[in-house]
């Protein structure tokens, strides 16, 4: 089109090209676009300033797609999306909440999705995420599958298991229920959040079901101790010829440790490799530690971490040293002992429960020891507290 003097390189071509730069992170040749689009005067635009946001923060920085932000001379909703969405991705959600709060423009339900989706992956942001959905709906502003997803996440942190049925409510009432990705996400929250009954109907109304859905429910059922349930699961997935994932063979897993059985945690994580090709991850090798460790079987635990080819997490040493607590081994419970405080050495659990293993066994002066450690650390065990949230 460049080297055509019939064709008119027109905003609408100039939006499109940079969307392509973002999206095979080219940042030299977007640099290019936006001098042409400079000389040509098309940066007023806003929907190549919007196009022009995204890829700077995308395949530059942040920091000068906010500078480009500030630049713009006519901002649309499309623009402060575009910027507001770049800080939540960018897990800088402050930062999305201060561009909220000066927005000359009324922000729609795009916006409001990226703050939610924000909040809810962020640390103590689920109610938050919440109150700007009430917000929203107070505006009048109808949400969409994107608002529903982002919205599960926030539901789930906070246990709210009556704003997951008001979701599925308005799901069913929009005619949305059946995508396959809320469907997923659906049957994930009701599982996660208590209600095994609800997620198990959403998923075998579930039309056409992926692998998400599948790892999903398996899950859920691990989660409630349901460990037969999710392995008949599992291979009725496989009859349905689905390709699990490293996610389904976690929840197989978990499911394998909540019932203690370990030779058959042993052969699925052996099948992950000579039936499906997939290389276990540091979570597979935590959980694998976790079954043989909660059945006693410490040394083979041991073993496990000894010979993982992938970095050793907190996550096994932590199962291993909780199992040597309850089978009175204190040998092993030094070794992960030793292994948590370098991992992470700040965290009291460690070091109480390494003592009570001390003390278990009569030796106090040990067990004194590990609490002197804490206290030249610094190290404070946090006060007991709980919570509950009211549902009618």
């Amino acid at each position: 089109m460049q080297a055509s003097l019939a064709l008119a390189l027109d905003p609408h071509v100039f939006s499109l090209v940079l969307k392509s730069c973002a999206a095979i992170h080219r940042p030299q040749l977007g640099t290019a676009i936006h001098a042409h689009i400079t000389k040509s005067s098309f940066l007023s635009n806003p929907f190549v300033a919007c196009a022009l946001v995204d890829m700077y923060g995308k395949c530059v920085s942040i920091l000068p797609a906010r500078q480009l932000f500030d630049e713009i001379p006519q901002r649309n909703v499309v623009v402060w999306n575009a910027m507001i969405s770049l800080y939540t991705h960018s897990n800088r959600v402050p930062d999305a909440l201060k561009l909220l709060e000066v927005m000359d423009i009324a922000p729609n339900v795009s916006t409001y999705n990226s703050i939610i989706a924000g909040l809810a992956g962020s640390d103590d942001g689920s109610f938050k995420g919440i109150a700007f959905y009430r917000q929203m709906r107070e505006m009048g502003l109808k949400p969409t599958v994107v608002t529903l997803l982002a919205l599960l996440p926030a539901c789930v942190g906070v246990v709210a298991l009556n704003l997951i049925k008001e979701i599925h409510s308005y799901a069913v009432r929009n005619d949305i229920d059946s995508h396959p990705q809320l469907s997923s996400g659906l049957v994930e929250a009701y599982g996660r959040c208590g209600c095994l009954l609800n997620a198990h109907n959403v998923f075998w109304d579930m039309k056409e079901r992926d692998v998400v859905a599948w790892s999903s429910i398996i899950s859920a059922y691990a989660l409630h101790g349901k460990a037969r349930n999710a392995l008949e699961i599992f291979q009725q997935m496989e009859l349905a010829k689905v390709q699990p994932d490293g996610i389904t063979f976690l929840g197989v897993l978990k499911a394998c440790s909540h019932a203690g059985l370990a030779d058959e945690a042993l052969d699925y994580f052996a099948r992950m490799r000579t039936d499906y090709g997939m290389e276990a991850s540091s979570d597979h090798y935590s959980c694998l530690v976790d079954v043989l460790s909660r059945a006693g079987r410490l040394y083979e635990a041991y073993q496990v971490i000894r010979e993982m080819p992938v970095k050793v997490t907190a996550k096994a040493w932590g199962a291993l040293l909780g199992a040597c607590r309850i089978y009175g081994e204190l040998e092993l419970a030094e070794i992960a002992g030793k292994a948590l405080s370098e991992i992470e050495p700040d965290n009291p659990a460690n070091y109480v429960l390494l003592a009570k293993i001390y003390a278990s066994q009569g030796r106090h002066e040990e067990a004194e020891r590990m609490r002197s450690e804490m206290k030249e650390r610094g190290v404070q065990a946090a006060p007991g507290s709980s919570w509950v949230t009211y549902q009618d």
